[in-house]
């Protein structure tokens, strides 16, 4: 059985100097500030909101787990929820960080199609001080 997926947004998201807590049980943990950005998609678009944070294990130095949540209001006032978690093999040439975001949306949110279903994405960081997330939805 071969996917499919449909495109539904792109993201840059802006960042800050990250708080560094150093080895623990669970790997290398930094956890990196969100400060704002913007997105864009085929039926969606709009800004990141400052305030959320990106929670980033580097494990025994090969394996990347990081857990994000943060908000997205769009250019028409809806605000959408976002929590996205993900891994990545340090060891592969050029790690992307293969992503599964879940979204919230108000009950009667004309952007209701975020609510079910499952969705991927890949995460890169940017030249400069920025990540950028591609999201898409299985069919």
């Amino acid at each position: 059985m071969k996917l499919e997926a449909e495109h539904i947004m792109d993201l840059k998201v802006d960042i800050g100097t990250f708080q560094e807590f150093g080895e623990t049980v669970q790997g290398c943990l930094k956890v990196i500030p969100i400060t704002g950005g913007s997105f864009s998609g085929p039926s969606i678009s709009g800004k990141v909101v400052p305030g959320g944070a990106d929670w980033n294990n580097l494990m025994d130095g090969k394996i990347r787990h990081v857990f994000a949540k943060y908000t997205l209001i769009t250019d028409d006032g809806e605000y959408i929820s976002v929590e996205n978690e993900g891994f990545s093999d340090e060891e592969e040439p050029k790690p992307h960080i293969r992503t599964v975001p879940k979204f919230i949306v108000s009950k009667d949110s004309k952007y209701k199609f975020l609510r079910s279903g499952v969705f991927v994405g890949s995460l890169k960081k940017g030249e400069g001080e920025f990540v950028e997330i591609s999201i898409y939805k299985l069919k």
